[in-house]
């Protein structure tokens, strides 16, 4: 099977090619980004196609974040991966980006707890936390960096994300320190592919996990009246 993943939540525009028949990456490329993410993708995703030599009737399945992260960004990734596996007739996956930060450490160990914590601003964050065997143990949520670090604080703890700093900063005097403290801007897009692969996700049309309002509203004072 070939997959191709897609990231553009966060502060990356990234895709890869997976073949799991050899078991690796094929190609793939992460660009740090804030904005832009509409203007890089294609000409990224048609690089990263070049460099495995392979054509979009070859890909098997589409993998693609659907959040938590920026709503531009998101639409970018979703829009993106719908329409390619609309044209190819394949299915698209959509994954969260708590699910893709989580993987990693959850393969090396299943048995200790990962709080994944994406930084939402306001101090607040995007957060979940995932127990023994990849369970979930607190279903994804925006909280304040209290309520995160509490929830979190109640064992031994790994914790990753772009807001991990933050919970580590805010940790409780008396109770003993995270085993893990791992911040990164985005999941490795090694592992939106793998999630994809596995079927973790959702089939079907992909759809964007906001967690929030968005912090731009309608301007009532600007509207213009209806004729």
């Amino acid at each position: 099977m070939r997959v191709l993943a897609i990231d553009t939540a966060l502060d990356v525009c990234a895709a890869a090619v997976l073949d799991t028949e050899r078991g690796e990456l094929m190609a793939s490329e992460t660009l740090p980004m804030v904005r832009g993410h509409a203007e890089a993708l294609m000409p990224l995703v048609a690089r990263v196609m070049g460099q495995a030599r392979t054509e979009f009737a070859e890909i098997d399945r589409i993998a693609v974040t659907t959040g938590p992260g920026s709503f531009t960004g998101l639409r970018v990734g979703i829009s993106a991966a719908r329409g390619i596996a609309l044209a190819a007739g394949r299915h698209a996956y959509g994954l969260t980006t708590l699910a893709a930060f989580a993987a990693p450490y959850i393969a090396r160990d299943d048995s200790m707890p990962v709080t994944v914590a994406i930084d939402a601003r306001h101090a607040h964050v995007y957060l979940q936390v995932f127990g023994a065997g990849g369970r979930t143990l607190v279903a994804p949520r925006i909280a304040s960096i209290r309520d995160a670090v509490r929830v979190t604080a109640n064992g031994p703890a790994r914790i990753v994300g772009s807001a991990a700093n933050m919970l580590a900063a805010a940790w409780p005097a008396g109770e003993p320190p995270p085993v893990l403290v791992e911040e990164r801007n985005a999941p490795d897009i090694n592992w939106v592919a793998r999630l994809g692969a596995m079927g973790t996700g959702n089939p079907g049309p992909p759809r964007p996990l906001y967690l929030r309002a968005p912090d731009a509203q309608p301007q009532d004072a600007a509207r213009l009246p209806r004729r």
